[in-house]
């Protein structure tokens, strides 16, 4: 008896795990993720945990997406007029040290700590600062009294169950850029990261009570909704002049609400119908910020799966793409939803690997953020699996922000080798300002670049002219090439390096 063999089955199978094929990994990409610490969502646990214990539960998440080959970490350190750091303008934050305006029990600078540890990883920290929320609730017995809800109530407008800073008070604004300015003075930031929360989402029968700050403040004949974006416009132009002024390489970068207008209210706008909006009800205008060059990259989070009809993960990446200039482009996801959200598209292991197979085929898109870091520590190994081996299998630097300089390479110069058991001690001449260096495997003849998947070693430059090798990691190898990247991102000629002939 001869069988017939219908080779369908096998084309289906094949066909439906196109998306486990072999995907191209970019040598630039920017891969963050956010630590968010407001009831101690991600970090801390608790508030009350010792610091060993917390600076431990940190570690495990630069570590986790470290092996993910990330290059980010968005960490939050004000979340409602708050500190996670020793602050002129700010108390501790509770959600730190489990009471408001108590330190850590630690003499050592925590968040030094903790920004030395992201970049010994090889990833960036952007510090995230909510602006606006003065209140996480309306317990405010519990707000410390050098907290601004008691030393300006002026300041405070409650809307709902919080309460938030006026954005439309000229002295809001200066404390607003006069807290971004000791951050970025005080700590080696790579970024300053903002969210999606300006004003704040609206709320059914209730109203932001601001006239009195309107009819004060507003231009002759100014809408209310053209001078509300008007304010955020300006802390957001001032922020930016103010850290590039002091720091020009720390970048300013801003997550908004994913859909700018519906296009049934702006034909401009997208194919979404979304019951909020970033321009007309959070009065964010981040079209402004990109044209008048005030942000370096944004975020828009896109949070739907891929074919949601009321608001399309595809359909709004495609329009933040074409209406993206002079700004990079990340796209914020949503891993908190797979398997814990009523769209059913989470339950597919592939939707994430999906959303980032979008950004990946766009040009204009230049990277992604995921939303949060617990999302995916210790949960669906199926889905991790997938991403570290088709998406974040190489390392990847950082892009360069459109508004950096333009640079050459700078000239180093080997200086000298120092050998111990374990490592090798090597010293350059140098001209720049140095963060890192990449270490590459050469043969006799020097290349001008090398493929990001042969690298073996990404390191901080020590006192801005060291690096130290570990001999295990350069498995044996004697000849090796080595480029140096600047905090703007800008990476140096390849120097070649005969380990044993110096």
């Amino acid at each position: 008896m001869i069988r017939k063999y219908s080779f369908l089955p096998f084309f289906l199978f094949f066909a439906s795990c196109s998306i486990f094929k072999p995907i191209q990994q970019p040598k630039t990409e920017f891969r963050g993720v956010w630590v968010a610490t407001v009831v101690n969502i991600d970090w801390p646990k608790n508030g009350n945990d010792a610091v060993d214990k917390q600076k431990a539960d940190y570690l495990k998440i630069l570590d986790f997406y470290k092996d993910l080959n990330f290059n980010a970490a968005i960490v939050q350190i004000r979340t409602a007029g708050d500190a996670f750091y020793d602050s002129t303008y700010a108390p501790w934050s509770r959600f730190l040290t489990g009471k408001e305006g108590k330190g850590p029990n630690t003499e050592n600078n925590l968040l030094k700590w903790m920004i030395d540890q992201a970049h010994l990883r090889g990833m960036e920290f952007h510090a995230w600062l909510n602006p606006y929320r003065a209140t996480f609730d309306l317990k405010t017995d519990i707000l410390s009294p050098t907290h601004d809800f008691n030393l300006h109530p002026e300041w405070m407008i409650k809307y709902g169950k919080k309460h938030y800073y006026n954005p439309g008070l000229p002295e809001v604004r200066k404390r607003l850029v006069d807290i971004m300015l000791e951050v970025t003075s005080n700590y080696d930031i790579d970024a300053l990261h903002f969210d999606d929360y300006f004003y704040p989402y609206k709320i059914k029968d209730e109203i932001f009570q601001d006239s009195l700050t309107y009819a004060y403040h507003a231009l002759q004949n100014q809408s209310l909704e053209d001078w509300r974006r008007s304010n955020i416009d300006s802390l957001v132009m001032n922020i930016h002049k103010t850290i590039k002024s002091k720091k020009p390489w720390v970048q300013f970068g801003i997550s908004p609400f994913g859909v700018w207008k519906n296009n049934s209210t702006d034909p401009k706008g997208s194919d979404t119908r979304a019951g909020q909006t970033t321009y007309e009800d959070l009065y964010a205008d981040p079209l402004t910020w990109m044209e008048m060059g005030w942000i370096d990259y944004i975020v828009p989070q896109v949070y739907w799966s891929m074919e949601l009809p009321v608001a399309s993960h595809r359909k709004i990446v495609d329009w933040w793409a074409n209406n993206t200039n002079n700004t990079n482009l990340y796209i914020g996801n949503g891993p908190y939803k797979i398997r814990n959200n009523s769209d059913k598209a989470w339950e597919n292991k592939k939707e994430l690997p999906k959303q980032l197979k979008l950004s990946r085929s766009n040009k204009s898109v230049q990277g992604n953020v995921f939303f949060s870091a617990k999302s995916l520590i210790n949960k669906h190994p199926d889905v991790v699996k997938i991403l570290k081996r088709k998406f974040y299998g190489s390392p990847a630097l950082n892009p360069i922000s459109p508004l950096a300089p333009n640079k050459k390479a700078d000239n180093i110069e080997f200086e000298s080798l120092n050998i111990t058991n374990e490592n090798y001690l090597l010293r350059f001449l140098v001209s720049g300002d140095y963060r890192y260096a990449m270490v590459y495997p050469t043969g006799k003849n020097a290349k001008d670049s090398y493929p990001i998947k042969k690298l073996l070693l990404k390191t901080v430059v020590e006192n801005g002219n060291s690096i130290t090798l570990p001999k295990k990691v350069l498995k044996g190898k004697k000849r090796i090439a080595i480029t140096f990247i600047d905090k703007f991102g800008y990476e140096s000629n390849p120097i070649s390096l005969h380990l044993n002939s110096i």
